[in-house]
């Protein structure tokens, strides 16, 4: 399997090693609370990113920003609905497909509403509460996402770790079921 090949196990943490694809669950869950502590171990590179404004709206300038990788929790197996955990400078936490594709009201609920991320090298804390269709993304102790509206997600699913780039090195995950 071509995923086994990047994502490992050792010494009770989950390594990506920056290539290959996705890893899902086999257990499907609904309304679930789910707990990562995540982060970058690898170097960081000065990459310039879309700079995205508090309406969730992405302006036409960027943000030249320390960039380690780019991965994402998905819920219910719905790729759009896909906590992002990244160095962009809009933050973790933000459902990028969906602010991509939405309306501005439903569009400033996707979008974090400050950057709460951990220096580059340092452990992040995520929990994404889930019931229906509104999710609420809690990062290093900060509300960064309050029940915001995911269109179209599936009442059940798996959850799975998304990966675009940069080693990634999870040494929790916890699901409980609501």
């Amino acid at each position: 399997d071509q995923n086994r090949a990047h994502w490992s196990v050792r010494e009770g943490r989950l390594l990506h090693d920056g290539g290959g694809g996705d890893l899902w669950s086999d257990a499907s869950f609904g309304d679930a609370e789910i707990l990562v502590d995540w982060r970058w171990p690898g170097p960081p590179q000065l990459v310039e990113f879309p700079v995205i404004d508090d309406a969730g709206r992405q302006l036409d300038r960027t943000e030249r920003v320390l960039d380690a990788g780019d991965s994402g929790l998905f819920l219910r197996g719905h790729r759009m609905a896909q906590a992002n955990l990244f160095c962009y400078p809009v933050g973790s936490g933000e459902f990028w497909e969906y602010r991509e594709s939405l309306e501005d009201a439903a569009r400033r609920g996707v979008t974090p509403s400050k950057r709460a991320d951990a220096p580059l090298g340092d452990w992040n804390t995520m929990r994404v509460t889930l019931r229906g269709d509104r999710v609420t993304v809690r990062l290093n102790g900060q509300d960064v996402i309050t029940e915001a509206t995911l269109p179209n997600l599936p009442t059940h699913g798996p959850i799975g770790f998304q990966h675009e780039h940069g080693p990634l090195e999870i040494r929790r995950v916890a699901v409980r079921a609501n």
